[in-house]
Parts: structure tokens; C-alpha cells; sequence
């Protein structure tokens, strides 16, 4: 299909957001062409604030305007309790539930040596260090449930058990409200896993 110039620039622009194919991009861009400069404008400054204004937290690595995150300066939340994510956008997912009230601590990523990503790169060494300094009792290890989520777990696992703490994994299983006979066999046997009594 053969654009306008400015509209297939603005298209191949859109098409550089995850999950974002051709058809995707080209019906945000026939809506953002719908609307007001105004809108437009507020749209991009949005963008272009939230990419200049935040950062990372040098506390925990989640999302921050300031030297510290929400969750690190909230002195109400339990410091003994650290939860391990791969992505700020985790925490966000977490804190939507409305039970967890302890720490974080953001690896962003998770070990892929195929991709180039070691312990290192995921700032391991101060996790540890958090660990120490805050005195606390339980890790709990919230990656994704694939082989770089599950590598990286037990990575930690071993890592953390010099320390002495309880170092726990979030549960796989089922989704509430799914049928069970439409399942797969992992996710089944990680529902089996991680069962409690009632």
C-alpha cells in the first residue's frame, strides 16, 4: 500500500511499539489523525515527560521520579519482605492485586546466555546486598513461568541459600474461571505443585 509520506513515517514509528504490527499502527495513526492538534500534542508531550521525567530507583530498579521509588520510601511496608521481578511493569502487576506490602527488587531481565545475559547483568549482587542490609526473611522469587524465568529462579535459589532465608516462588496454575480440560500439561502439573489445603 502506497502512503502519503508523513503518514507511512508516522506508521513505521508506530510499528517500533511492542506488539505492534502494520495493521495496528496504521489504525493508530488513521486515530491520532482524527484528533485534535491539541490532543495530538498532549499525546506526544506525555510521551516525551514520561521518558525525561522517570528513571530507576536506585534502591530496587522499579520505575521512579526521584532518587527513590513509591514502594522503597513507604515506610510502612514490611522491609523484612523482598519480592523479585523481572520488569518494572511486574511490580505494577503485583501492586494491582492489593496483597503484597512488602519491597521489591527489580532484575530487569532474566538469564539468557544466548542473549549475552549473566548474573551480572541482572544486578544479583545487590539483591544480596538489600538482603543484608535490611535484615530480611524471605525472598520471594516472582519470575515468569519459561526456561529463562525458571533458570533464573533457581540461579537465586542457590545464591540465596548461604544467607540463611526463606526463599519461596510464587505459584503456577490454573487461571480463575478456566476450564481445566483446556489446560496444558505443564501448567496442570504446576497447579498440582503448588496446591494447599483448604
Amino acid at each position: 500500500m502506497v502512503y502519503p509520506a508523513y503518514l507511512k513515517k508516522l506508521v513505521d514509528a508506530l510499528t517500533r511499539f511492542p506488539g505492534i504490527g502494520q495493521k495496528s499502527a496504521q489504525r493508530i495513526a488513521f486515530y491520532l489523525l482524527g484528533c485534535s492538534r491539541e490532543d495530538v500534542v498532549a499525546i506526544a508531550r506525555a510521551m516525551v515527560e514520561a521518558r525525561d521525567k522517570l528513571g530507576f530507583c536506585s534502591a530496587c530498579g522499579s520505575l521512579a521520579e526521584s532518587e527513590l521509588c513509591t514502594y522503597c520510601s513507604d515506610a510502612r511496608r514490611d522491609q523484612s519482605l523482598i519480592c523479585v521481578v523481572q520488569e518494572p511493569r511486574d511490580v505494577l502487576v503485583l501492586e494491582r492485586t492489593g496483597q503484597y506490602r512488602g519491597l521489591y527488587h527489580v532484575l530487569h531481565g532474566a538469564l539468557s546466555p544466548l542473549d549475552g545475559i549473566g548474573p551480572e547483568e541482572l544486578k544479583l549482587d545487590r539483591l544480596v546486598e538489600r538482603i543484608k542490609e535490611k535484615e530480611v526473611k524471605e525472598v520471594i522469587i516472582a519470575t515468569n513461568p519459561n526456561v529463562e524465568g525458571d533458570a533464573t529462579a533457581g540461579y537465586m535459589s542457590r545464591l540465596l541459600q548461604p544467607l540463611e532465608i526463606r526463599v519461596t516462588r510464587i505459584a503456577f496454575g490454573l487461571p480463575v474461571g478456566g476450564d481445566i480440560e483446556y489446560a496444558d500439561d505443564l501448567t496442570l502439573s504446576r497447579a498440582l505443585d503448588g496446591r494447599r489445603e483448604i
